[in-house]
Order: structure tokens, then sequence, then C-alpha cells
């Protein structure tokens, strides 16, 4: 491959798309992972671009034989991996004393465990190379908290202290390893909350609005710029001042 290559989990819609589109413009190939091949499928074929350029490809991250298999063939459809974008996430809110154990676990499998997977899955490709960057998608409320959240929140809290620790380990063979996290973004996820959560979040934000999901693709972008080559270990904060 002439360009970089990208990898973006849970890429199909929302942040990840936006983030998909973003590396495209900054002049990767990207490839869309994400369990939902269909809509992966359709993202990648209103862009028009070869298929060296912009694929899909179906992923779950809980899945560990599933994930090393999806990036096997990642290697052998592009050649090499030059930034991981751990972005798959899900929620499923309750209060702690209502949260079922399947709750409880599945957020934690999803989010956490997934990331795990994941970079565990791309750290050979990126040591061989002698560079990479991960990139992993965190959130306000891990550094926060939020009540009705506590799966949530203590993966994305998880996924702060995963990045911290991997972005020492890999630092010697030129990986960086940094975590963005967004705060109140408009998408298919937030739109799910109870209005008076909502209402609860925008008050709190200093700009006075939600962010887009364009707002969270442009510090990804940032993180996997030549520009960031010296960064590694560090928590960007995209919330529009929600949180200082």
């Amino acid at each position: 491959m002439d360009k970089p290559v990208a990898v973006v989990t849970g890429g199909a819609r929302g942040i990840g798309a936006a983030i998909a589109n973003a590396l495209l413009g900054a002049g990767f190939a990207v490839a869309v992972a994400d369990m939902d091949l269909t809509t992966a499928e359709a993202l990648v074929a209103s862009k028009g671009l070869p298929a060296g350029e912009f694929r899909a490809y179906a992923l779950n991250v809980t899945d560990e034989g599933g994930v090393a298999a999806v990036f096997k063939q990642l290697q052998a459809d592009f050649g090499r991996i030059d930034v991981l974008v751990n972005n798959a996430g899900i929620n499923q809110d309750n209060l702690i004393m209502r949260m079922k154990i399947e709750q409880w676990q599945r957020v934690l499998d999803v989010n956490l465990t997934g990331a795990f997977l994941c970079t565990r899955a791309v750290i050979p490709v990126m040591m061989r190379q002698r560079a990479g960057r991960i990139i992993n998608i965190a959130s306000v409320v891990g550094e926060m908290g939020n009540a009705g959240q506590a799966n949530y929140c203590a993966t994305k809290a998880g996924l702060i202290g995963f990045t911290k620790a991997v972005a020492r380990e890999v630092a010697s063979r030129n990986i960086t390893v940094n975590a963005v996290a967004p705060g109140y973004i408009d998408t298919e996820m937030t739109r799910s909350l109870p209005e008076a959560v909502k209402q609860e979040f925008s008050r709190n934000i200093a700009l006075g609005r939600p962010g887009q999901p364009e707002d969270v693709a442009h510090a990804v972008a940032f993180l996997a710029s030549p520009g960031a080559a010296y960064i590694t270990g560090f928590v960007l904060d995209v919330n529009g001042g929600m949180y200082m």
C-alpha cells in the first residue's frame, strides 16, 4: 500500500463512520470493522472508492478467535496496519441495584475486552513495522461518572487506564497509544437517553451545545497524524467544556 492503513472498529455508523470519513480525508486507506456488515458495506459503497482504499469487514470484538482471524486478513489485504481506532462500544444502562449481571458483563465484554483483543492482535504487526498508532475511544463519563451507567463508566475509565499502561509497554517500538474522551455527542446512542438526562448534560456544557461525531473524528485524525508523533498515554477531551 502506498497509503497508510487505518482500522476503525464499530465504524459502520455514528462516531465510527465519522472517524472513517475523517481518516479517508487525511489520506489513509480505511478498513471499517463492524458486527453490522450490511451497514458497513453500505458506507463503503457510498464512497465509490477502490477496494484497496476502503473496505468493510465483519467483526465481533468479543470473539477472540474471530478478532485474530480478521486482523490476519487485514494484514493480508493491506500489507500493513498503521492505525487502530478502538471505537466499538455499547451501553446497557440501569441503576446499580437493578443492573443484571448480564448487563454488566456484556458492556465490559464489548467496550473493554474488545479493545484489549483488537490491541493485542495489532501490536505484533506494529512492532514489526516499528511504528503505529492506537487510539481508544473513551468517554467523559469515564472521568466524571454518571448515575445509571456504572457498567459503561467502568469500561470507559478502564480504557483510560489501559491506554496509559499499553503506551508505556510499546513506546520503545515507536507505537503511540492515546485516548479520546467524547462528551455529550449527538448520536443514535445518546438520542435514546431520557429527555431529562439529555437536558442535564446540555446544561453542563460550557459551549452550550452537544458535540457532533465530526468533532470527535477530527481529534482522532489529529492523533493519527504526523503532528501527534510525540504524544502518547494522553487523554484528549472533546466535551465542549462539560468536564474540565
